[in-house]
This record gives C-alpha cells, sequence and structure tokens, in this order.
C-alpha cells in the first residue's frame, strides 16, 4: 500500500508539473495540495488517499 500511494503521489505532482508548464501555471496549486497533504499526513498519521485505497480493496 505504501509503494502505491508513493506512486500515486509522485504521478500527480509530475502530472501537475507537466500541466502547469504546457497548460496553465494554475496547476501548480494541485502541487502544493499533494505536497501538504504528505506533509500532514507525516504528522498525523492519516492520508485521505490511503482511506481511498483501502475502500477500493488494497490492503
Amino acid at each position: 500500500m505504501e509503494r502505491t500511494l508513493r506512486g500515486i503521489a509522485g504521478g500527480f505532482v509530475l502530472a501537475s508539473l507537466l500541466l502547469a508548464h504546457w497548460v496553465h501555471p494554475g496547476w501548480l496549486w494541485f502541487t502544493a495540495f499533494v505536497g501538504l497533504n504528505l506533509f500532514q499526513s507525516a504528522f498525523t498519521n492519516w492520508c485521505p488517499m490511503m482511506w481511498i485505497l483501502q475502500k477500493a480493496g488494497l490492503h
């Protein structure tokens, strides 16, 4: 599950950076959102994506 989470987070960051470069710089806010979620999960030990993955059946 941890590897899946890191892969999803990395994919979101890379996708938003590409979208910021090719489409509109406003996509950098999505990059910041992903980073903020990773940062808060380090302190709270709760991540929304982990909850979604658990509900989807990944354990």
